[in-house]
């Protein structure tokens, strides 16, 4: 039986028991880091497989929460409330370890970002208190549903590097949405502008609900309504939606952290990990191509949605 995390008092209780694990052979079947040799093990994973995350998670532009809550959630043995909430804290950490560059570099823009992050936020805590709500059967099936989507719409979508915006709609206009960016693999300024833009803040304002339910960041659905939809060009997107997730992950998270469905033990090797590897993709964004590591994701993604899948409908546990 796996305790969940209805209140802080139940994860303060798993964590004092994963850390007894260090004084006995075994540990009781209802906490939430099960002791498979010494305790230590499954943090220091979560370090190496959070690094790993978010090196490539800036560059494709999906965030490390969809990564982290499809990978740990689906082959780490920890109650899926726990990794959602911690997959909030991830997708955080990347986007503020990535931002401050990724703004210096024009490649994430304040005035396309606010009006978007704003409604994108707000409806997050809804989906939060959703996804809590549920059993972990349900979100598992769910989950998995929504991965599997994610990579049907990723794989189908055109690689629009630098889209053509004939004339901004009149929102974009009066709010001021355009830039120019550097473009270090073509070494060219590139201006841009946006249109469409009532309907990116309708789309955003879903986005924020699948985001808090799931702790998935939603960088994935960030991108292609940024670039695609609106025209945005497919690094400022990229970039862009970064520091979108900056707004809406620290909004959803306080739902999370209040129904004690934020682990320690869980979450810091995890944030650690993401931080240090979101640095280095925030550099390699700036220099390779934004599609490099496309294919990577859409692999990754695939799995890990059949998993979390198979493993909602009791299938494969």
């Amino acid at each position: 039986m796996t305790v969940s995390p209805r209140s802080p008092r139940a994860a303060a209780w798993i964590l004092a028991a994963a850390v007894a694990a260090c004084a006995g052979p075994g540990l009781a079947a209802t906490a939430a880091v099960p002791a498979a040799g010494a305790w230590w093990v499954w943090p220091l994973a979560l370090f190496f497989v959070s690094f790993t995350l978010g090196i490539i998670a800036v560059p494709a532009g999906v965030g490390g929460g969809v990564l982290f809550v499809a990978l740990v959630g689906g082959f780490f043995p920890f109650h899926l409330d726990f990794v959602r909430g911690a997959g909030l804290m991830v997708a955080l950490a990347s986007a503020l370890a990535a931002g401050p560059r990724l703004l210096r570099g024009g490649l994430a823009d304040l005035r396309l970002a606010l009006p978007l992050g704003l409604l994108a936020s707000a409806s997050s805590i809804a989906g939060a208190m959703l996804g809590l709500a549920m059993s972990p059967s349900s979100v598992q099936t769910a989950l998995g549903l929504t991965i599997l989507g994610i990579v049907a719409l990723m794989a189908s979508a055109r690689n629009a590097e630098l889209p053509r915006v004939a004339a901004p709609d009149r929102l974009s206009a009066a709010l001021g949405i355009h830039g120019v960016f550097h473009d270090g693999a073509s070494g060219r300024a590139v201006e841009w502008q946006v249109h469409r833009t009532p309907v990116g803040l309708a789309l955003f304002t879903g986005i924020g609900v699948l985001a808090g339910m799931f702790g998935l960041g939603a960088g994935w659905a960030n991108v292609p309504v940024l670039n695609l939809l609106m025209g945005a060009p497919l690094k400022v997107s990229a970039g862009t939606s970064s520091f979108i997730l900056s707004l809406v992950d620290s909004t959803a998270a306080w739902v999370y952290l209040n129904e004690g469905a934020v682990l320690a033990v869980i979450a810091v090797p995890s944030v650690l990990g993401m931080m240090l590897g979101a640095r280095i993709g925030a550099r390699l964004l700036t220099v390779m191509k934004a599609a490099t590591v496309r294919r990577l994701v859409l692999v990754l993604l695939l799995f890990s949605g059949t998993r979390a899948l198979l493993k909602g409908l009791a299938i494969w546990n």
